[in-house]
């Protein structure tokens, strides 16, 4: 028995318009030719696809059965058509990317500036955001979160180096408390805190000590879903606060805040630039995959 690829469209063509006359519209075919093709495709199979009335057409349970075996894998046959011929095609359009709020790197600007720089073609839509999309689901190409956080099923690509959260606070508050320890002294200082969204526990501030990961649920004085916020409370001498070391870099290092409990602040992997891996690349996203390699290579 054999089926080529046309018949295959055609009888999906018919499943999901439910219509012979509205497949063959969508396919710039005639009625009859539709007609032709899923009767070829019923006689070599033995079988019924459809059941036919004058006013309806649905799907027998081997037809439906057929449909849901076969439409995924057509889906990525044409996808992997397209993208064979958009190779040809220089990288253009929207390019719309879901972005954790923490990743500084990729959000500080040389990185996305030369990008664009490069491909002048290509528009960016970024939208900064902590919240736990379906990116695929949600419409974006890709997005950046930390790699502990990445779905396996997806093809993840480094942004940056390794990262690190620190506790951290103004030399000034330190003139008034003595500094914690250990973690578990954290709940008798004023802290700050951060929050996803209203209604929301505070995040548990993570912590490790000889290879035992734990965390400390503190009792903010502050709670905001503004790191920008945590960061100028925190200058102003409000208290102990805590992020990812990069957030803070900038003040670290003109001693504005000072480093806490560092021995219990190991490293872990950074952020990746992450996308679909049933998804062919379009060259939009192929040639931001490609520049973001580029840019992370060995330097030797």
């Amino acid at each position: 028995m054999t089926t080529d690829l046309r018949a295959l469209s055609v009888f999906i063509a018919v499943a999901e318009a439910r219509s012979f006359r509205a497949a063959a519209d969508r396919l710039g075919v005639t009625r009859s030719a539709v007609s032709q093709a899923v009767g070829g495709m019923e006689a070599g199979l033995g079988v019924a696809l459809f059941n036919r009335t004058t006013r309806s057409v649905g799907l027998t349970e081997a037809g439906l059965q057929l449909y849901q075996a076969t439409a995924p894998a057509m889906s990525d046959i044409v996808a992997a058509l397209q993208t064979t011929a958009d190779r040809m095609e220089r990288p253009r359009g929207l390019l719309r990317l879901a972005v954790s709020s923490i990743a500084e790197e990729f959000l500080t600007g040389p990185l996305l500036a030369g990008f664009l720089a490069a491909f002048p073609e290509i528009r960016l839509d970024v939208s900064v955001t902590d919240a736990e999309y379906d990116i695929v689901a949600e419409g974006f190409d890709a997005g950046v979160r930390l790699g502990e956080v990445i779905e396996q099923d997806m093809v993840a690509v480094p942004v940056s180096a390794d990262q690190r959260q620190l506790a951290v606070c103004a030399p000034a508050y330190l003139e008034r408390a003595a500094a914690p320890l250990h973690p578990r002294d954290l709940v008798h200082h004023r802290c700050i805190g951060w929050r996803p969204a209203p209604g929301v526990a505070p995040y548990r501030w993570e912590f490790a000590e000889d290879g035992w990961e734990f965390d400390v649920a503190v009792q903010p004085e502050v709670t905001t879903n503004d790191m920008a916020l945590m960061i100028r409370l925190a200058r102003g001498g409000a208290g102990i606060t805590f992020g990812m070391e990069e957030s803070f870099r900038p003040w670290l290092e003109r001693g504005e805040l000072v480093p806490l409990l560092e021995a219990y602040s190991p490293r872990f992997p950074g952020f990746y630039l992450y996308f679909s891996s049933r998804r062919l690349l379009p060259p939009k996203l192929r040639a931001l995959v490609d520049f973001i390699r580029k840019r992370h290579a060995p330097q030797g």
